[in-house]
């Protein structure tokens, strides 16, 4: 913290340099009415005007500046200049703020105390361990300070609601007539296209288990023999039950043949099969 001088003025009687006007306006008001001068009886005390240069937020504060503005090395801090100039601007504020000053002047002991212990003689353990330095703990607050300041700043810099932007709020009113979309048959065509496509894309074939029973085949060519007396071996095929049911059905003449319940007989080569029952004597 720095303070500039007050301004000295021309004492009464000397002669007054002071122009009339400044490029012809009033340079200040008084009561409302215009003031081109001076007046010649106008005191103003010595400490009238005090302008601060730097702001600090506290002792640490102060300490971090004395050291970073003069370049010194944090972890080798010259304590008696340091000290010197602390005390100097303690002296300062105790003179307008003796409440601000009772912080700083705790801030000064710890400091004078340091300086007095770097004074005497270091005494070194038996173990020949080294001496912690007194400055130690100073430092490390110093540091520790000097870290929440600079995350304190990067924090300042993000943009804040209030200071650096404000919410745009735009009123709208809504139109209470509703304006219905204009569609084209051909815009339905194209949507009834979709849904056409998309259904086919989860489209599924689920093949079941047909069960199909020999026994059950027998028993149907039995009776279908027992009404004619020679079948024609193709007419025991129905070709349109597919696959499955030939191929039952074939095994079950063969069934009935092998069991001698059937008899199938062929006049000569290339002559139609057919297929009767077995003669049974009676």
């Amino acid at each position: 913290m720095q303070t500039l001088p007050a301004i000295d003025l021309p004492l009464i009687g000397e002669k007054d340099s002071t122009p009339d006007t400044v490029d012809g306006l009033a340079f200040a008001k008084l009561y409302g009415e215009p003031l081109f001068k001076l007046p010649n009886d106008l005191y103003i005390p010595p400490d009238a005007l005090e302008v601060f240069l730097e702001a600090f937020e506290g002792p640490l504060d102060l300490l971090l500046y004395l050291i970073r503005k003069q370049n010194f090395n944090i972890l080798d801090i010259p304590m008696a200049q340091v000290t010197l100039q602390y005390l100097t601007y303690v002296e300062q504020i105790r003179k307008s703020n003796l409440e601000l000053a009772a912080e700083y002047l705790l801030m000064a002991a710890m400091l004078i105390e340091i300086k007095s212990r770097m004074l005497l003689p270091s005494k070194k353990s038996t173990a020949g361990d080294e001496v912690d330095d007194p400055r130690a703990a100073l430092v490390r607050r110093l540091l520790e300070y000097e870290q929440m300041k600079l995350a304190a700043y990067d924090l300042n810099t993000i943009p804040q609601l209030g200071r650096d932007f404000l919410h745009s709020q735009v009123f709208i009113e809504q139109n209470t007539v509703l304006h219905w979309p204009e569609v084209e048959i051909a815009d339905l065509q194209a949507a009834w296209a979709d849904v056409i496509k998309r259904a086919t894309l989860v489209a599924h074939h689920k093949i079941s288990r047909e069960e199909l029973s020999v026994r059950a085949h027998m028993s149907s060519i039995l009776r279908r023999l027992q009404s004619s007396k020679f079948v024609e071996f193709c007419d025991l095929f129905d070709t349109s039950k597919g696959a499955p049911v030939l191929v039952v059905n074939f095994v079950a003449l063969l069934e009935l043949a092998k069991e001698t319940l059937i008899e199938i007989t062929q006049a000569e080569a290339f002559a139609p099969i057919y297929v009767r029952l077995a003669y049974s004597p009676n």
